[in-house]
């Protein structure tokens, strides 16, 4: 006997549901990991390019002190690796990763943040549970990850992307594929490569 239409749907529609059930988390949740495929991983209204000029800031950092992009201009190439949510299981691993990892970019003379829409208070307690000794940025009202693109509303969680500035004061490079176990060996060795006066 020939299927109706309506059983055909309904088949489709069971495959598909077996098809989500089958997709690790880590995919579909933007603070499970790293994968780049990931929900609120996707292109943005305001997406920067290499060769942009990085949008100025003045963002408090968690160890109480201000930051403004345009005080490092010219002196050192700057690292800012935005993350979507504080304490989540990705972005606890990236943000230790540059905890633990950061001496490598230390010894190139880069100055490394990362960065949230999270309250200052939950960032500086984030901080200190991962005993983190540079500074992670705070922008509540998302006016800069508005200007870098990482949300498309005032309301949105960041996107894990990491951005590069040369001291010239431009973006040299958009990490949208992080991984965040290695991310802060990753971009040195993405500095070492491309960027010949690193130091």
């Amino acid at each position: 006997m020939a299927f109706s239409k309506w059983h055909l749907m309904w088949e489709r529609f069971k495959a598909l549901g077996t098809l989500l059930v089958a997709i690790p988390s880590a995919w579909l949740c933007p603070c499970a990991g790293g994968l780049g495929f990931a929900l609120g991983q996707g292109a943005s209204k305001n997406e920067l390019n290499v060769g942009d000029e990085a949008p100025d800031f003045v963002l408090p950092g968690s160890d109480g002190k201000t930051y403004r992009l345009s005080d490092f201009r010219g002196k050192q190439i700057v690292v800012i690796a935005w993350f979507p949510k504080a304490f989540t299981p990705g972005c606890t691993r990236e943000c230790k990763s540059l905890a633990e990892q950061g001496e490598a970019l230390a010894k190139l003379g880069v100055a490394y943040f990362a960065a949230s829409c999270d309250q200052p208070a939950d960032i500086r307690r984030f901080a200190e549970s991962l005993d983190a000794k540079y500074p992670i940025l705070s922008d509540p009202d998302r006016k800069v990850a508005l200007a870098y693109g990482v949300v498309d509303s005032p309301s949105g969680l960041a996107r894990r992307w990491t951005f590069i500035i040369g001291k010239d004061g431009k973006i040299a490079f958009i990490d949208k594929k992080v991984s965040v176990d290695t991310h802060a060996l990753d971009l040195a060795k993405w500095i070492q490569e491309n960027i010949k006066e690193n130091n």
